[in-house]
């Protein structure tokens, strides 16, 4: 799941057609969907909630005072419009191994933020190498350093034990670590040609998959707004915030071992996006 409010990392999302996704090269982890009627201790759900929300504030506040919304002209007023594919072919550029060079338009402003949403809803966000590598990837130059040092603030020994983590941040002997993003649907708010705001809904997932786990994989659902600027010749973030939901109504599937997440997280990879 989007661990943060600017960071997390979505509004509504109208219309029929589909988005059209692209697999990564490499292999990677996918695991999804609902975690329904297992036993999870009231203690367990306390901890995370309160985990989401320190990062949450760090991440406002990292992101206070920050770019002015781009504004809008004629037909890039908010509307309901289909994620249809375009024909247009997808962005093969990688920057830190988050698909980079997205068109200076409405639809690469899309796709750059569910792209985006991804990186900094993933695991890599918990290792402060990997970290900083997806931070220079997805920010304004202007913003790496101070927001860097917000997360870097954010992401303690005391925080890294409250998801289930060692200190340094590795993941426990015999357990898999599971934080992903997967965004549901884009809607522009806002365009320009050098500035855009776009909303990306979200569902994330949280956790620690391991028999013995006091940090069970949840899910949750939530809104990412992006504020974007061209710079650089492609799309990057300025401001990013979260708000819970839409939220639907909970299935009644049986929730999966601790065996099957893991092997699922292990097994399917993610999704990069484009239309």
């Amino acid at each position: 799941m989007s661990l943060g409010d600017e960071y997390e990392s979505t509004g509504g999302y109208g219309g029929s057609g589909q988005t059209r996704t692209r697999m990564p090269d490499s292999g990677g982890p996918h695991g999804g969907g609902r975690r329904g009627g297992g036993r999870t201790s009231s203690r367990s759900l306390v901890t995370v909630v309160g985990v989401v929300v320190l990062l949450i504030a760090a991440i406002a506040f990292a992101n206070r005072g920050g770019g002015d919304s781009a504004s809008g002209e004629g037909d890039d007023s908010p509307k309901a419009e289909a994620t249809a594919p375009s024909g247009e072919k997808p962005v093969r550029s990688v920057n830190a191994g988050i698909p980079s060079g997205f068109a200076r338009d409405r639809q690469g402003a899309e796709s750059a933020a569910a792209n985006y949403a991804v990186a900094l809803g993933s695991a890599e966000m918990f290792n402060k190498g990997k970290r900083d590598a997806i931070l220079n990837s997805v920010l304004v130059p202007a913003r790496v350093a101070d927001f860097g040092a917000t997360l870097d603030k954010a992401y303690t020994p005391e925080f890294n034990q409250n998801v289930g983590l060692n200190e340094d941040g590795t993941t426990p002997e015999g357990y898999t670590f599971v934080s992903r993003t997967s965004p549901m649907g884009t809607k522009v708010i806002e365009a320009s040609d050098n500035a855009a705001t776009v909303e990306v809904w979200c569902s994330g997932l949280l956790g620690l998959a391991g028999e013995s786990s006091t940090n069970p994989v949840i899910n949750s659902w939530f809104t990412i707004t992006v504020q974007l600027e061209w710079t650089n010749g492609d799309w990057k973030i300025v401001t990013h915030s979260q708000k819970d939901g839409p939220t639907p109504v909970p299935g009644d599937e049986r929730a999966s071992s601790a065996e099957e997440m893991a092997k699922a997280v292990e097994e399917y990879g993610g999704f990069t996006y484009a239309r």
